[in-house]
């Protein structure tokens, strides 16, 4: 157990330093949003360009793993929407509660503890989860959000304007940039290559202080119906389903297949309560962040112990 605790403390230290940074006024909440768009839109783009240029795409493309997360996540988001209007929740709110179960903070919080986990391949994975997240989950959330605001607009016409916007999206264009210059075959300049490796560098600890600095000053009120859905949905049900997924397929290297369940256990992405304030749901969306957060030491500790306690890789 003190191997996985090794892993998991420096992860959760950095948040509590992140928000006793904020809490003791040695940052404030917009240098800790400054600092945010710098891992968004810098350090986590020049990290998912450099994994893909350095290894062959047939290995990072993974079809199995592709369907197991995205399957996974799509089942999961499918279920949760479903179980919300079954309880007679609206359109958009379904959709945003489904978002927070189904969504990972892959960047954030994923990545950092599945590299200590399984080394490299985690930032295969991250590429992957993000092409799930920002290409299927989060513009069906969003399309449902909007159809549910808007009247008179369907939600494939929501869906499309989505679309759109993510086409400026650093992190996606970080992804393609990668991949056409992995079939380009051509060879970046030291210099550039260099500061690429300096960003990519810096995503993770600095994601984990973003993340602690956010979390201060965040209130879990009422709701609790909601916010205990959202919560168990994303910590114990999103990994599991991606477990079983990855079991039944044909397998994959351990070692990915290992870094798909770590990052899924990660509570939802750093920006729900954006998202959610966006439909006016930010109240139930920033609860479940925290709580979410707080709980995932436990649970991520639990699944390691698991995970290690059957022998499956923990390189």
């Amino acid at each position: 157990m003190l191997d996985i605790l090794a892993i998991t403390t420096p992860i959760f230290l950095l948040i509590g330093i992140g928000f006793l940074a904020v809490m003791l006024r040695l940052f404030s909440k917009e240098q800790v949003q400054g600092l945010s768009g710098f891992v968004i839109n810098f350090a986590l783009p020049a990290l998912i360009f450099r994994a893909l240029v350095q290894r062959p795409l047939d290995e990072v493309f993974n079809p199995v793993y592709l369907a197991a997360y995205g399957g996974g996540s799509a089942i999961l988001f499918l279920g949760a929407w479903l179980l919300a209007r079954h309880r007679g929740k609206p359109l958009g709110e379904s959709g945003i509660l489904a978002l927070g179960m189904s969504a990972a903070n892959s960047g954030f919080i994923g990545y950092p503890v599945a590299a200590m986990v399984v080394g490299s391949s985690a930032v295969i994975a991250l590429a992957l989860n993000m092409m799930v997240e920002n290409l299927l989950i989060i513009p069906t959330a969003l399309a449902l959000g909007e159809a549910s605001r808007q009247t008179g607009v369907s939600f494939f016409t929501a869906l499309r304007r989505t679309a759109v916007r993510l086409t400026r999206n650093p992190i996606l264009i970080g992804i393609f940039a990668g991949i056409l210059a992995a079939l380009s075959g051509i060879s970046l300049p030291a210099p550039i290559s260099r500061t690429i490796d300096m960003l990519a560098t810096a995503a993770a600890p600095t994601a984990l202080f973003v993340i602690g600095g956010t979390l201060y000053g965040l209130r879990i009120g009422g709701m609790l119906g909601d916010v205990a859905q959202v919560v168990t949905g994303k910590l114990l049900l999103h990994p599991l389903i991606i477990f079983l997924l990855l079991w039944w397929l044909p397998p994959i290297d351990p070692a990915l297949a290992t870094a798909a369940v770590v990052i899924a256990s990660a509570p939802m992405i750093s920006i729900y309560p954006l998202l959610g304030q966006r439909y006016g749901h930010g109240e139930v969306c920033t609860a479940a962040l925290m709580l979410g957060t707080l709980l995932s030491f436990v649970t991520i500790s639990a699944l390691l112990w698991l995970l290690e306690a059957y022998q499956l890789p923990l390189a």
